[in-house]
This record gives C-alpha cells, sequence and structure tokens, in this order.
C-alpha cells in the first residue's frame, strides 16, 4: 500500500486485513514506537526517512512467507522499493496499490485528522508536514514510478479522491485475480 501522508494508508490496510487473513505491517506505527531519544525518533520528529539499513533489518524480521502481507509504509523510497523485490518477489506475488491523491487533499486529509483527534505528533506541526509530503515527492514518488514498471509484479494505480467506501471498493477491486 503506497501513497502519500494522509491518504489513508493504514486506515485500508487495517480494513484490509479484517476483510482478509493478512499479516498487515503498519510500518509508520512500529517506528513511532521507538524510544523518545531514539535516532529513529528524532528521525521521524523531523519529518526524514529512516536510512535504508534499520529498515531492512526491521522489515526481514516482520516479513514471514507464512501468510500474505500488507506492508503499510514501505517502501518509501527507491533504494528500498528494489530490496524489497530482489529479496522477496521471490517469495510473494507482490502488488503495489498506489492510492493515488493530489497534494492538496492530502492536506486537507491530514488536518481532519488533526481536528477530530487522532493526529499523530508529526502531524502538529505545518513544516514537518511540509517536509513529509516534499519527501513523498521527490523520494517516494521515484520509487512508484519504478515499481509500475517492474515486471512480474502487479500495480494499481487508485484513483482516491473519493469517499472512504468508494475507494476501498476500488482498492478490493483491485486484489481480485
Amino acid at each position: 500500500m503506497m501513497g502519500g501522508q494522509g491518504v489513508g494508508k493504514g486506515t485500508f490496510s487495517r480494513m484490509l486485513a479484517q476483510r482478509h487473513d493478512f499479516n498487515h505491517i503498519e510500518v509508520g506505527a512500529i517506528l513511532r514506537t521507538a524510544p523518545a531519544d531514539s535516532e529513529i525518533a528524532k528521525t521521524i520528529s523531523a519529518g526524514n526517512l529512516v536510512p535504508d539499513d534499520m529498515m531492512f533489518d526491521l522489515m526481514s524480521e516482520k516479513m514471514t512467507p507464512d501468510r500474505d502481507i500488507i506492508l503499510d509504509g514501505f517502501p518509501r523510497k527507491l533504494s528500498q522499493a528494489k530490496w524489497l523485490v530482489e529479496n522477496y518477489a521471490d517469495k510473494f506475488n507482490i502488488h503495489v496499490i498506489y492510492l493515488n491523491v493530489p497534494e492538496s487533499i492530502l492536506i486537507e486529509r491530514i488536518n481532519k485528522r488533526i481536528r477530530e483527534g487522532g493526529g499523530r505528533a508529526d502531524d502538529a506541526d505545518p513544516a514537518v508536514i511540509r517536509n513529509r509530503l516534499d519527501n513523498f515527492r521527490k523520494i517516494t514518488m521515484p520509487a512508484i514510478e519504478w515499481l509500475r514498471t517492474v515486471p512480474n509484479i502487479k500495480f494499481s494505480d487508485i484513483n482516491a479522491h473519493g469517499p472512504a467506501a468508494e475507494n476501498f471498493a476500488e482498492i478490493v477491486a483491485a486484489l481480485r485475480p
């Protein structure tokens, strides 16, 4: 599950995990449990991405081939996308669900999350939000564009502008064989 901050990756991943027997790996939630004085916590609080070596170790621990997996928040970089394909394309049928939403809607959704009390610490600072969105455009979009072209994996570009129920129906339809 890929998309910008506030697009609904977590919401839709949880919905899918409830509907199917998926191992839901919510990378952001795992990273946010890091101690406040850790390198991971300091990196995240600045709106930056965790270094690849830390991410690869974390993902290697969490990804077991005993059941299908939903990756929520990984990969975030081209190097991580390549690592995922190189190390796991022979173990899983990789299907990228890209939740495609304009930045203006992402900002609206983050602000709504804050207003409704579901905001996270990294949602509170407009400068951090801006940095996260800039990182998405500069760092994550090249990974998405590369994954779109990789042979032997499936890529679904979901227009996730609408209401959650409609977006979820499109995701479910894309996952059908």
